[in-house]
């Protein structure tokens, strides 16, 4: 009897223990793929260095100040030496760490920007401890790619470049970098999200992992299960400097883009359209007819740019850009970056709830940031606009030219507690249209608010401290 309750307890066990024969296997993958993962170094003639502090790496372009504290831990370079004495701390050579990956057998390496950018020499050390000093080709701020060169007497080992749109959100990936000067330091983990749009990177579809990454990580390779390399390790989201679950990497088609522009010409061009978009609210989504909330929606065309020669309109929808469904704001920008100049292109646009077919020649990226065709944020702006709920004024020129606001719209001076101050309208912005109808003056807007029904959701633009947004609103009255 004893002998039976004995054997159903081992058999319960045995049935209630999971089985891990299914997880991946990544040692072949290191074996074959570690020597071309390589270490990079930068010195910086006269930069000064703190006893126990870390250099910190310029932080990416327009990146809002509530973000820096979150991601700024990826862009410090730690510095593992002994605290100097006051005497020592002086400016002079300071060393960053960073991971890259050799790309050909006649050396080309790719990296991150923010790894080497102001360097004066830059050092290369490869796994079996060759070390070279590096030249770089070519480097890129927007997309955060550099392309170094080392000279070597035999060949070089090389990853194999796979492509990141084949990835699937839970497959797993493989990062090897050097994380806080750590060589060849593996970690795996797995998709958890494609297509992210991050400050400061409108153009990069970043591929979001739970790989874990650390300072040092910065330009090494993530790779899939094939053992090619998806993605280049970029950014971390994180409150206390290290790995919390967010890792970011650019891919490896934006990546190699960037390589092949550097080579052939030495810089980087991208696409341009010329728009100001945003995404699409439920509240916008009912006001523009549309069955659901997607696509991006057009609340500035910039004169004299490809859209504006293409017959775009304040308040289209764009669903579709070269065949590509574009189902959120933040999907057009790289899509359009990568387009090649002078390609006719068409877009497929949702305009007073119809579908519109346009043709638009692509332009070149202006260098101005002002003149990007950028996502703009909702949450820069409180949603909302109620009829009765405010008071509004004629511009003055004056007014107009410090506000940048073209020859039409109406100053709002002040919001009663109504709808719109609930929703957080404000004194000094600007009303420009009313669902689809623009106000030129004080008539205008009089004789259309009188004709808005109630119930329904009504878009407004508006523009605010130079930037036009459309907002959703129903008139309650």
């Amino acid at each position: 009897m004893l002998k039976n309750y004995v054997w159903s307890f081992l058999v319960l066990i045995a049935v209630s223990v999971p089985s891990y024969a299914g997880l991946p296997d990544f040692t072949d993958m290191v074996k074959e793929n570690g020597a071309a993962v390589v270490n990079i170094s930068t010195s910086y003639k006269g930069a000064p260095v703190s006893g126990g502090k870390t250099r910190r790496q310029p932080l990416p372009d327009n990146m809002p100040p509530e973000m820096e504290e979150l991601f700024k831990h990826f862009f410090d370079a730690p510095n593992f030496g002994p605290n100097p004495s006051p005497r020592q701390r002086q400016p002079k050579s300071s060393q960053s760490l960073g991971s890259g990956f050799i790309i050909s057998k006649d050396g080309y390496v790719l990296t991150n920007h923010h790894v080497v950018i102001g360097a004066d020499e830059i050092i290369v050390k490869l796994k079996d401890r060759r070390q070279f000093v590096a030249t770089l080709i070519g480097s890129d701020k927007s997309s955060d790619i550099a392309l170094l060169k080392i000279e070597a007497d035999d060949d070089l080992p090389i990853v194999s470049i796979g492509s990141a749109d084949d990835l699937e959100v839970g497959e797993w990936v493989l990062a090897i970098g050097t994380p806080f000067g750590f060589d060849q330091s593996v970690t795996a983990g797995i998709v958890s999200a494609k297509g992210r749009s991050l400050p400061g990177g409108n153009y990069v579809p970043f591929i979001q992992t739970d790989v874990a990454i650390n300072p040092g990580n910065s330009g090494g390779p993530l790779f899939s299960m094939k053992g090619e390399v998806v993605g280049v390790n970029s950014q971390i989201y994180s409150r206390s400097g290290g790995y919390m679950g967010l890792s970011f990497s650019i891919p490896i088609e934006v990546a190699m883009n960037v390589v092949e522009q550097i080579k052939d010409k030495g810089s980087v061009s991208r696409g341009w359209l010329g728009v100001q978009i945003q995404d699409v609210t439920r509240e916008l989504a009912e006001s523009f007819d549309m069955d659901r909330p997607h696509g991006a929606l057009v609340s500035r065309v910039i004169p004299d740019s490809p859209s504006a020669a293409a017959g775009f309109k304040i308040g289209d929808v764009i669903i579709e850009f070269d065949g590509r469904d574009v189902d959120t704001s933040a999907e057009l920008p790289p899509i359009v970056g990568i387009t090649t100049l002078d390609k006719e292109v068409k877009v497929r646009v949702i305009r007073e709830g119809k579908e519109k077919t346009l043709k638009v020649v692509i332009g070149l990226l202006p260098v101005e940031p002002s003149e990007l065709a950028v996502t703009q944020s909702n949450r820069s702006v409180d949603k909302g606009f109620g009829r009765l709920g405010v008071v509004v004024s004629s511009l003055t020129k004056a007014q107009r030219k410090q506000l940048d606001v073209p020859k039409n719209g109406v100053l709002i001076q002040q919001v009663k507690k109504s709808g719109a101050f609930d929703v957080g309208v404000k004194q000094g912005d600007v009303i420009l249209r009313i669902q689809n109808n623009v106000v030129r003056d004080l008539k205008d807007f009089d004789k259309i608010a009188k004709k808005l029904p109630t119930g329904q959701s009504i878009a407004v633009l508006i523009q605010r401290r130079g930037s036009p947004i459309f907002l959703a609103l129903k008139i309650d009255k």
